[in-house]
């Protein structure tokens, strides 16, 4: 523990390095793994054997888009708003399938990231010409906290990837009444959700062979260097992931192998960390059909709809207000 008064902080990301290294036990937010460096090993995990998730969830879109398709153009026009749209390789899957039905929609990604959004919008030219694109850069709250007061047309709010998972469960029930609260009566929300299972494969996607994940999680330490001129030893920590089956709670640490204290230099802060203490980088929750009512309860959503894919790993649901 340091007993350092806090600096001014130049960005967030120092700030949170501050608060969460001077805690105990020691904790970084999971949204910092994500620089350029941490975008790109990302992407990396997304294409491995282990890494069910995007497949699965690339699958259900494929096996269901008429019936997902379908449920949308009930609306009889709609915005499909998809809050956190990154490359939109999935989401394409849908977009062609309504551009050839000839669906009245119009997609408005969300994106924090001006140049992801330009990516997007780009690709989207090339590849579906006819979808109307409308960009809204921000955080989710701030797009929604605009769109609520939008009521011309009837909403779909898209949330893949299974994102909820990174949120504890308090987080998770406030962000669904965030949600909710965007919502009018007959718009839509769809999100994926990874599923309890086999608790070898959910630590297997977290800890694959090939070390990409574990790179993954290091470039946390790289990051504090480079931006926050920190001199940690990335080879001096183990990627560390565990599954919780009874709670279906993933939680990623760094561990430090060995006694050692870290100067971070644009903090003015020394970091002493005993043998075998934690960073905890990363959660991801697994959920049911039970404990997913339950959230949507919890925020005033019912579920209204959900597919799966084959092996039942994965699993996409649709909700409406109650």
């Amino acid at each position: 523990m340091n007993d350092t008064k806090p600096p001014e902080f130049k960005t967030q990301f120092a700030e949170d390095v501050f608060h969460g290294l001077t805690s105990y036990p020691k904790k970084i937010s999971s949204k910092f793994l994500y620089d350029e460096k941490g975008d790109e090993l990302f992407q990396k995990i997304m294409e491995l054997p282990e890494y069910y998730l995007t497949g699965k969830e690339y699958q259900i879109l494929m096996r269901h888009r008429e019936e997902i398709g379908n449920a949308f153009a009930s609306l009889e026009g709609f915005d499909l708003i998809e809050l956190g749209a990154g490359d939109g390789k999935k989401t394409k899957v849908l977009l062609r399938h309504f551009e050839q039905k000839n669906y009245d929609f119009k997609y408005l990604p969300v994106d924090i990231s001006h140049s992801v959004l330009d990516q997007l919008s780009q690709s989207l030219d090339r590849e579906i010409p006819g979808v109307e694109v409308e960009p809204q850069q921000g955080t989710y709250m701030q797009v929604l906290g605009k769109l609520a007061d939008y009521k011309e047309r009837k909403k779909v709010i898209l949330f893949l990837g299974s994102n909820i998972g990174n949120l504890s469960q308090q987080e998770a029930v406030s962000f669904l009444q965030k949600i909710r609260n965007s919502m009018h009566k007959k718009d839509m929300f769809f999100m994926g959700v990874d599923q309890k299972k086999d608790p070898q494969v959910i630590l297997d996607a977290y800890n694959d062979k090939a070390g990409v994940t574990e790179a993954f999680n290091k470039n946390l330490l790289h990051r504090m260097n480079r931006e926050l001129e920190a001199d940690f030893d990335p080879d001096t920590f183990l990627h560390w992931p565990l599954y919780n089956p009874e709670t279906g709670t993933a939680k990623s640490y760094l561990v430090s192998t060995k006694e050692q204290s870290v100067q971070i230099n644009s903090l003015d802060l020394e970091v002493h960390f005993q043998k075998w203490e934690t960073i905890h980088t990363e959660v991801s929750q697994k959920y049911d059909d039970t404990s997913i009512a339950w959230l949507a309860e919890e925020a005033g959503l019912q579920i209204a709809g959900s597919w799966t894919d084959k092996e039942n790993c994965f699993k996409n649901y649709l909700f409406q207000t109650i």
